[in-house]
C-alpha cells in the first residue's frame, strides 16, 4: 500500500463555522522511501483567515485569491489519495476539513476514498504517554531538523512528518521483511542470507558486568518482595 503523508493548512479551527482549507501539502512514501511524487496546492477559500491562523501560516488573502478553489482541484486530490493509506499529524482535525470540502464538491468523504487512516498523534501519544507530542517535539525527540520551519506549511510539514513517521516506525520493520522482486515474487530474506552458514561472535559479559547485574536481580527481589522471575526460570 501507498503511504501518503498529509498536512493541512487552514483560515481556522472548526469548517463547521466557516473555516476552510487554504493549502493541502502531500508527501508519497512506497516501501518506506519518499517517492518524490508529492502534491501541494493552494486553496482560494473564499474568505479570510483568522488574525491567529494567519500568523501561523503566513497566508495572505490576497495571495489564496489568486489560486484555484478546492472544488476546482478535488477530483485529482481524490485520485491522489485513492486506496492509499493517509498518514496525519492529528488526523481528526485535518480529516474534518478535507471531508467538508470535499461535501462541498459533492464527493465522498476522504475516509472513504483512502485504504486507511492512521493518526501520528495517536501513535505518539501511546509511545510517550505524558508527554508533549506536537510536530516540534518530535522532531526533537527522532534528531530531525526543523531549523527551516519558520512558519507553518502544508508541504513543509508534510515532509518534516514523513520523516518522524519513518524514525517512529523504524523498529516494526527488521531484516526479515519481505521484499518484491522485479518480477513481483514474494521473497524473504531468510531465502536470500543463508543464516545457518553465518558465524556470529558470541560475546560474554565482563564480571563487572555480571556483578551489576546481580545486584539488579537484588533490586528486583525487594522491590517485589519475592524471587525475580529471571531467578526462577534460571
Amino acid at each position: 500500500m501507498r503511504q501518503i503523508i498529509l498536512d493541512t493548512e487552514t483560515t481556522g479551527l472548526d469548517p463547521d463555522q466557516g473555516d476552510r482549507v487554504v493549502e493541502l501539502g502531500c508527501v508519497e512514501v512506497v516501501n518506506r522511501e519518499l517517492t518524490g511524487n508529492n502534491l501541494h496546492l493552494y486553496f482560494n477559500p473564499d474568505r479570510d483567515s483568522s488574525p491567529e491562523a494567519l500568523a501561523v501560516h503566513g497566508l495572505t488573502t490576497e495571495f489564496l485569491s489568486r489560486h484555484n478553489r478546492f472544488k476546482d482541484e478535488a477530483q485529482r486530490i481524490a485520485a491522489y489519495l485513492e486506496g492509499a493509506e493517509i498518514i496525519i499529524h492529528n488526523a481528526a482535525f485535518d480529516t474534518k476539513f478535507l471531508n467538508a470540502e470535499f461535501a462541498r464538491a459533492g464527493m465522498p468523504t476522504v475516509n472513504s476514498i483512502a485504504g486507511l487512516i492512521t493518526d501520528t498523534l495517536a501513535m505518539a501519544r501511546e509511545r510517550f504517554p505524558g508527554k508533549r507530542n506536537n510536530l516540534d517535539v518530535l522532531c526533537e525527540r527522532f534528531d530531525i531538523s526543523n531549523k527551516h520551519r519558520i512558519l507553518h506549511g502544508a508541504l513543509l510539514d508534510a515532509e518534516l512528518l514523513a520523516e518522524v513517521w519513518l524514525a517512529m516506525t523504524r523498529g516494526q520493520f527488521g531484516l526479515l521483511i519481505d521484499e518484491t522482486g522485479e518480477q513481483g515474487t514474494q521473497k524473504k530474506m531468510t531465502d536470500i542470507l543463508a543464516l545457518d552458514t553465518l558465524i556470529l561472535p558470541v560475546i560474554r559479559p565482563s564480571d563487572p558486568e555480571l556483578q551489576a547485574h546481580q545486584e539488579y536481580l537484588d533490586a528486583l527481589d525487594k522491590t517485589a518482595g519475592k524471587t525475580c522471575l529471571w531467578r526462577e526460570l534460571a
